[in-house]
């Protein structure tokens, strides 16, 4: 299942300039997501962070893999309506700079769950190449 930015913001409250995923490629509810992120030269942090050599910033990074796991989750109907936070970060690491040009794949696996909590194993990729990876955890909030 493939979804545009559209249907995205249709499941998560992100907008710009704060949604960090452009597609979603594969999609299985509750489960696991894979997102992509193309990223443009004209990203805004790109200004201040660095001015001569922009890179984009690791918690960015780990945002939009936290957004794709959001649309996993938030895309079972139990969930229409409801807001993923997060709850922690474990494990990050940061394998390679992401540069303007850059395709960056999102994957989100979510390995546990318990009651509104619960925990996902993501990646970053860019042209197959690991640049980040880390464990997120999450708390359903909100909703109708």
């Amino acid at each position: 299942m493939v979804l545009n930015t559209k249907q995205i913001m249709e499941i998560i409250p992100h907008r710009q300039p704060f949604l960090l995923i452009d597609t979603i490629e594969e999609l299985e509810p509750g489960k696991r997501a894979v997102g992509k992120k193309c990223v443009s030269y004209n990203e805004p942090y790109f200004s201040g962070h660095f001015p001569d050599e922009p890179v984009m910033p690791g918690v960015l990074i780990v945002e939009a893999m936290a957004q794709a796991g959001a649309v996993a989750i938030l895309s079972r109907p139990e969930n229409k309506g409801k807001t993923a936070y997060f709850a922690g970060i474990s494990s990050a690491k940061f394998k390679q700079k992401v540069l303007p040009g850059d395709v960056l794949t999102l994957e989100l696996e979510i390995i546990k769950e318990k009651g509104p909590i619960g925990v996902g194993k993501g990646t970053a990729k860019v042209n197959g190449k690991l640049a980040a990876s880390a464990e997120l955890t999450f708390a359903i909030g909100g909703g109708e």
